[in-house]
């Protein structure tokens, strides 16, 4: 789908508090999800200062965080430092520490999919143990068989959710939200706004600046490690995007490996083979480690993997997954190189629980035989 973007006459900071404005003003409850993360701290100092300037109602407010048990130490603090300040606005702030689902990108290694966040039969290798004030039991809850969306999206159907949701991460969101404010509504089904869509990434650190606004001290490891401006997102260990961060976050945090491993035996493969195919990853030292090794035929390579699906991928999920990336190869096999199918490869074997890479895949190849088309070029 072409997205037309159309410039506004005012900035995103200020189209932002008309949106928060707008939300508060139907008088329901206003749920804020909140992570301690950067685009969650732009979107809850947004929130902050309206209140503080009595343009929006904190009764309405209740701030929930979903902690996910294997998240950094200074994540946590991050957050119990805001839960103090929306409380002394009074806001409510919900700190849930619940039995929920949990996609593992380690996990694709082995059987099981899914990491239960405070897992009630792993107590003794939990990450870290949940604040005494934490709530660890909820009525509509289906314990080990949610994830935290599911959760959520029944606790908050009385209100409106907010959250920090960005088009700039995702062509999934960016395609997502375009066609919501096509068909002209202003939030999706599950009543859900989110205030700073419009932001870019310069536009995040731009604000936290300006703002003043403390940030996690991960980030600032994460930059001093080499991580891109683009690719400093952080979330719970076992998420494919902060995994890849996890080696070279042993030397900020000495025990933090340790305690991973003991929770997620397969987690130390990261220190082992994160720099090869089995991540998918492009790095300078996958290069030299392959250097004069003979070029692979992806093509044939993927051909193999679907000629056996139930052996080479025995779960549910797994075949549901490489069902989606063999619909997909098929679509595309004939304006492929062995570039693009190494890609496709690659995004099967590491693990794509939520299909974000082969949307991407699907973008880039389809983009890229497009561009040749109208040069009058060949795909190849």
């Amino acid at each position: 789908m072409a997205i037309k973007r159309c410039p506004a006459s005012i900035d995103v900071v200020e189209a932002a508090k008309i949106r928060i404005r707008n939300v508060f003003r139907n008088g329901l409850p206003v749920y804020m999800s909140f992570s301690g993360g950067k685009d969650s701290l732009c979107l809850s100092q947004l929130v902050m200062k309206l209140i503080q300037t009595g343009e929006i109602n904190p009764a309405q407010l209740i701030v929930q965080f979903i902690d996910e048990e294997a998240i950094f130490p200074c994540m946590e603090e991050k957050v119990r430092e805001w839960r103090k300040k929306f409380m002394l606005v009074g806001a409510k702030f919900e700190w849930f520490c619940l039995e929920v689902k949990h996609y593992n990108c380690f996990n694709e290694l082995s059987n099981d999919e899914t990491f239960i966040c405070w897992d009630r039969y792993k107590r003794d290798v939990w990450v870290r143990q949940p604040p005494s004030f934490a709530i660890r039991s909820h009525p509509i809850l289906r314990p080990r068989i949610d994830a935290y969306q599911d959760f959520l999206s029944r606790l908050c159907s009385d209100g409106i959710t907010i959250t920090g949701v960005r088009t700039a991460e995702s062509v999934q969101r960016l395609q997502n939200i375009a066609t919501m404010l096509r068909s002209g509504k202003s939030m999706t089904r599950r009543n859900q706004v989110f205030p700073i869509y419009d932001w870019k990434n310069n536009d995040v650190w731009l604000y936290l600046f300006k703002e003043k606004v403390d940030i996690p001290e991960i980030y600032l490891f994460l930059w001093q490690s080499g991580t891109r401006k683009g690719q400093l997102r952080v979330s719970q260990f076992f998420s494919i995007d902060t995994a890849k961060s996890l080696v070279s976050m042993n030397e900020y945090y000495p025990d933090l490996m340790e305690r991973i491993i003991r929770r997620e035996p397969n987690a130390y493969l990261a220190a082992l083979y994160w720099d090869s195919e089995m991540f998918g990853r492009s790095t300078t030292v996958r290069k030299e480690n392959e250097r004069g090794a003979i070029e692979k035929d992806y093509k044939a390579a993927l051909l193999e993997l679907f000629s056996d699906m139930d052996v080479n991928f025995p779960t549910k999920h797994k075949r549901y997954v490489a069902e989606r990336y063999r619909n997909f190869f098929m679509k595309v096999s004939l304006i492929t190189d062995n570039k693009d199918c190494k890609a496709i490869y690659e995004g099967l074997i590491s693990g794509d629980p939520k299909l974000r890479s082969c949307r991407a895949l699907y973008q880039r190849i389809y983009g890229k035989y497009i561009a040749t088309a109208i040069k009058g070029g060949s795909a190849e």
